[in-house]
């Protein structure tokens, strides 16, 4: 296949424990809740199977629930329909997606969720279990700060505080569903500790006010989650490869900081690597944009440098609206940034790129763009479907 000179650097082979992938690009977690009764259908295994046949070498899928009562529940009637990993139906539904992306090519990560402080109460498969936030928080003085209430109408009133109890059973939930996911034949697991979502809200000190071991300084606020990698590793054994997703901004505060300096950085991601995480996705709005005052380098260029392993770069690739602003304008056009993503790359600012939208977009967004081939611009109107 021919291929734009100036690309190679995306379209390299990349290795992550025991996995190769034929290119550098992934297909980012993206919520898409079309999975009835929690379990993923031939359309769900179609629409990853498309984006693999479309030259993307990793799939990371949507969140999925984690075997925890009170992972998911979003009060807006689509709890149903987010994809679980447990129960037989569930599992089964998983092996033909991960069949699928096989056959096309690619290699297939579960993203695992646990939606914390977002979970409403009485919502969800198990309506009756408490949400768990880590210290009854929801965000910054129980209220909004930078995200407009059209975007995020959520509750927000405190609870209770998770109790030990209570953060040993998410971590079991963690690592039971990553057995879950071996067993299904996933190439890797992906774990979501971003965007104010459980294991974020560990991180960020808005939403961890504990005085516990736990909470305090970046190396207790760390803990949680290096007892889920910890758990995971244990899991699903020395080999089979970990993508811990990190970031800065939350729902509840697009401004938010869980490290204020590279230095605090440091010590988190040091303790996730050494727990066992292998690569680090940057959740970031734009893939490029600096990290810390006084420094060019992206979230994801510093999280390569500071732990020493992997990472992936994600945000606006290949559009020129990033993701919020997207839902503001309806929509976004297509941007050749990913000439400045390749450039990065070659540099060894970062490993690998992942593509969000522009994948909901085009299907075939990595064969195109190789070929030097026009891409199909992205529709807000395009998240009504799986398409």
């Amino acid at each position: 296949m021919n291929m734009v000179p100036e690309l190679h650097p995306l379209f390299e082979p990349i290795t992550l424990g025991n996995v190769t992938f034929k290119n550098r690009l992934a297909m980012a977690p993206m919520t898409r809740s079309f999975s009835p009764e929690n379990v993923p259908d031939a359309a769900v295994a179609d629409y990853y199977r498309r984006r693999a046949a479309g030259g993307t070498g990793l799939i990371v899928t949507e969140g999925v629930g984690i075997d925890q009562s009170a992972a998911i529940g979003d009060g807006s009637g689509t709890s149903s329909r987010i994809p679980l990993l447990h129960g037989e139906a569930q599992l089964a539904g998983w092996r033909a997606v991960v069949e699928g992306v096989h056959a096309a090519g690619g290699k297939i990560f579960p993203q695992l969720w646990h939606q914390g402080v977002f979970r409403i109460e009485g919502t969800g498969p198990y309506p009756d279990a408490p949400s768990l936030r880590p210290s009854g928080l929801w965000g910054p003085d129980g209220g909004f700060s930078t995200v407009s209430r059209d975007y995020i109408p959520r509750v927000i009133q405190p609870t209770r505080p998770m109790t030990e109890e209570e953060i040993a059973d998410a971590v079991h939930g963690f690592a039971k569903s990553a057995t879950n996911a071996k067993a299904a034949g996933f190439d890797g697991i992906a774990i979501h500790g971003a965007s104010g979502y459980l294991i974020d809200s560990f991180f960020w000190p808005q939403t961890n006010q504990r005085v516990d071991r736990y909470g305090g300084d970046m190396a207790k606020r760390a803990l949680f989650g290096v007892e889920v990698v910890k758990a995971i590793r244990e899991a699903i054994g020395p080999d089979m490869p970990i993508l811990f997703r990190f970031g800065q901004w939350k729902q509840q505060d697009f401004n938010a900081k869980i490290a204020e300096t590279p230095d605090e950085l440091g010590i988190l991601l040091r303790a996730l690597a050494e727990a066992g995480a292998d690569a680090f996705d940057a959740s970031t709005l734009y893939f490029s944009a600096p990290a810390f005052e006084g420094s060019p380098l992206s979230l994801a260029a510093w999280a390569k440098s500071l732990s020493g392993k992997l990472s992936m770069a994600v945000g606006g690739v290949g559009l020129s609206e990033n993701l919020f602003a997207s839902f503001e304008t309806g929509g976004a056009a297509v941007e050749n940034n990913f000439f400045d993503a390749a450039e990065r790359m070659a540099r060894g600012e970062f490993d690998m790129l992942a593509l969000g939208r522009a994948l909901i977009a085009d299907p075939d967004w990595p064969n195109k763009v190789r070929r030097g081939e026009p891409t199909l611009a992205y529709s807000r109107d395009m998240l009504g479907a799986l398409a």
